[in-house]
């Protein structure tokens, strides 16, 4: 058996601790964004997501009507994307601590909103201007909908 020199046990040593280290962690949730292939708030919001350590997938798409009818989201509700994760309709800005929560406490719904695009919420900050205030609702069948968060 030869002996390993300082650089190979130095080596293995680190990719043991590496290893190890990445036991701890929780693989990012996938999910999909369908989106207009112009839209950069769409981006923004991914970008908040995976910083909370969801993994989005984009789908540009050039009609998301159709997408909003597919996932049971009201065209009231609309905003400028449609997410879909573990069978949930996620529309437009929503924090990703709501969808966190939504997904903890695996809730009987269609999934959650954020209608239109309230500046402040994730994705639409915009420096200088005040954060306006707004609701995620959460979507149940029948249309039927309820405040989830305010902020």
């Amino acid at each position: 058996m030869t002996p390993w020199s300082r650089r190979q046990a130095l080596a293995g040593l680190t990719a043991g601790l590496t290893a190890i280290a990445g036991q701890g962690r929780a693989a990012a949730t996938p999910f999909t964004v369908y989106r207009l292939a112009a839209c950069g708030c769409c981006q923004a919001w991914m970008a908040h997501m995976a910083a909370a350590g969801f993994a989005p997938r984009s789908v540009e798409v050039d009609d998301l009507v159709a997408v909003r009818r597919r996932f049971n989201v009201p065209e009231d509700l609309a905003a400028c994307h449609t997410a879909v994760i573990h069978g949930y309709a996620i529309e437009g800005h929503v924090p990703a601590q709501d969808v966190a929560a939504l997904l903890r406490r695996g809730l009987r719904a269609v999934g959650l909103a954020v209608p239109g695009m309230p500046i402040g919420s994730p994705g639409m900050t915009v420096p200088g201007v005040v954060p306006q205030a707004y609701s995620t609702l959460l979507l149940l069948s029948g249309g039927r909908r309820q405040v989830f968060a305010r902020h």
